[in-house]
């Protein structure tokens, strides 16, 4: 049945390269990914002994995308290339009303590596990561020079305006995200031209060679905005991966913005960089959220999602750090909780143990690609309910005390004051206040985020 299908689709596929002027048979048809909205196939064209490699990726019937859409997205791509932006070349586009029935795009394929942890670290790689910065800066240079009136029709909304209802719409009490709130509202930089922005311009986005940047990917968070949102962007922790260096876990915030200028991009100075690095810290944290609901919801269950949304506390922690005020708090004293004789042993923790050991040992031993991948995910969700049932009675009662120190009920009460902006006047002390609680969450989700890049 699965031959059939892919059979089917490499007719179909053909007919929708042969109408953009691309004869040939399609072999070697494989799926790489299936995301929530797309999947992405590789295969190959073969026409008088020539082979050409390509890259198909099509939306999901159903799915409703605040992008451009793909023939948008192939727009983009090509008035990208010339600007002299790497990109892959569009070999076809359309609209679903073509021979897929769904909207497509088919450009070649190149190769190179996109995992970020790869890039940063592995030696064949080193070379690269010495002009990456610079590359970068002048690849969203060349994507910021495409003229707005060019463009195909795409969203142009106030970035924080819609954190701020996208934070309203989660219905999750985040206190630090409400401090975050404040402050961009206080501190928006100048307004600056429109442009088109990438909208998710980081390692794992990039195509890169041993020479450096071959391609730049993934334009379906493309939208018209503040040119300085991409640079943000790049700088937002998470996509560092432990570097140090604050530039996409490559170079200094210095370097970008040179490297930006100098290929014509505007001066954007380093206070309107800090402004959007918030914002996007802000925006990933919502963003796990958000994928994490919909597990919750049933509407796509999953251990990945469910998992990462455990993720949240990482940017809400970066969001306290990039905010002005004192250092954030050091951890205090675990209080391991008491050991109940009611269910003897294994203990609760010691189940989690087990599991988890029988997990790691043995099925993510026998298995790859996906599956292999859920394995690590679980591994680190037990490693998680370990923590909780450990160190939770202790967070629980100081997490009372510091709601009890601002006058608050509750998460949603204090939620709800910061955002009224009932608590401006003592803001650093209800940023320590949050960021023990952050801080707590950490302690549980991933410990090794508190430790210094």
């Amino acid at each position: 049945m699965a031959s059939t299908a892919t059979d089917d689709l490499a007719e179909r596929l053909e007919r929708l390269l042969t109408a953009h002027g691309v004869d040939g048979t399609v072999v070697d048809l494989q799926r790489l990914s299936g995301g929530a909205s797309r999947e992405t196939w590789s295969f190959a064209v073969v026409a008088a002994a020539a082979r050409r490699p390509m890259i198909l990726q099509w939306l999901r019937s159903g799915t409703v995308s605040g992008g451009p859409g793909m023939p948008g997205e192939a727009a983009l791509i090509r008035a990208a290339a010339a600007r002299s932006v790497p990109v892959p070349t569009v070999v076809a586009d359309d609209d679903g009303s073509g021979a897929l029935g769904a909207p497509t795009i088919v450009m070649d394929r190149l190769e190179g590596e996109t995992i970020a942890r790869k890039l940063l670290r592995d030696d064949d790689w080193a070379s690269a990561r010495g002009v990456l910065v610079g590359q970068a800066g002048a690849a969203l240079a060349g994507i910021h020079r495409i003229p707005v009136e060019d463009a195909p029709a795409m969203r142009d909304a106030d970035q924080l305006e819609e954190m701020r209802s996208l934070l309203a719409l989660v219905d999750v009490p985040v206190p630090a995200f409400e401090l975050g709130v404040r402050w961009l509202a206080a501190h928006r930089p100048p307004d600056t031209r429109r442009a088109v922005v990438h909208g998710d311009f980081r390692l794992g986005n990039l195509l890169v060679g041993t020479d450096g940047l071959r391609g730049v990917l993934d334009w379906e968070l493309a939208h018209i905005g503040d040119p300085a949102e991409d640079l943000g962007w790049f700088c937002v922790r998470a996509w560092r991966f432990g570097s140090p260096l604050p530039a996409g876990g490559l170079g200094s915030r210095e370097e970008l913005l040179g490297a930006y200028e100098a290929a014509g991009g505007d001066c954007v100075d380093v206070a309107s960089l800090r402004w959007w690095e918030v914002l996007g810290t802000l925006k990933w944290g919502l963003i796990c959220i958000v994928q994490s609901q919909g597990h919750l919801s049933g509407a796509s269950r999953s251990v990945e999602l469910a998992t990462i949304g455990r993720r949240t506390c990482e940017n809400e922690w970066d969001l306290l750090a990039l905010l002005p005020g004192g250092s954030l708090p050091d951890a205090a004293a675990p209080t391991p909780a008491r050991v109940s004789d009611l269910y003897g042993r294994p203990t609760a923790v010691e189940l989690a143990e087990a599991v988890r050991e029988w997990v790691d040992g043995d099925v993510r031993t026998v298995t790859e690609g996906r599956v292999a991948f859920h394995a690590r995910v679980a591994v680190n969700a037990l490693q998680m309910i370990e923590r909780e049932l450990t160190l939770g009675p202790g967070h629980a009662a100081a997490h009372a005390a510091g709601l009890a120190e601002l006058g608050c009920a509750d998460e949603a009460d204090l939620a709800q004051h910061i955002g009224s902006g009932a608590f401006d006047e003592g803001a650093d002390r209800v940023r320590q206040v949050v960021a023990r609680s952050v801080r707590a969450k950490l302690e549980v989700a991933n410990p090794r985020w508190l430790l210094p890049d």
